[in-house]
């Protein structure tokens, strides 16, 4: 099963590399890797989105707990979250698909960033769902690049959370 989780650490060099370290140590895919610094610079959120059972999820959230530099570890599966992703896409846009490719653009509410005689790119922002539906509907006119941010995910503020 796939799994969103929240990862506050001290903002120092080396905190990534740790967490990485874990999952390439046991063998556990990295599916999407998210960090930035918080509103204090002093600590970073990871959003790291793996798969796996509940036995293995639980393991590794031990570990995280465990390691040093660690704030806080958060499964976001057991709570009503919100999940957004970015995504940059770089299409052909020969002048008789450019009519069709700015429907799909304004149905999926996307961004024409920037074009030129032969490409478009295109910027979407949505869940993962959404994402890679935009995605399959622009793969008809060739792709040329995709650049994607990865999961970022949050708790909502809900009674339910508490």
């Amino acid at each position: 099963m796939r799994h969103t989780i929240s990862i506050l650490v001290d903002n120092e060099s080396g905190v990534l590399s740790r967490i990485a370290g874990l999952f390439s140590a046991r063998g556990f895919n990295i599916e999407s890797l998210n960090v930035a610094p918080t509103h204090d610079p002093d600590t970073s959120r990871i959003t790291l989105v793996t798969s796996g059972d509940e036995y293995v999820i639980q393991q590794i959230i031990k570990r995280f707990n465990n390691m040093v530099n660690v704030i806080k570890v958060t499964d976001l599966n057991e709570l009503i979250r919100v999940e957004r992703e970015m995504v940059l896409i770089k299409v052909d846009a020969p002048k008789d698909s450019r009519d069709e490719i700015f429907r799909i653009a304004e149905v999926f509410r996307a961004k024409v960033v920037d074009l030129s005689n032969k490409t478009y790119t295109l910027e979407l922002t949505g869940d993962v769902d959404k994402v890679s539906g935009f995605i399959e509907m622009l793969a008809q006119f060739g792709i040329k690049e995709i650049a994607r941010t990865g999961t970022v995910a949050m708790a909502r503020e809900n009674k339910k959370n508490k």
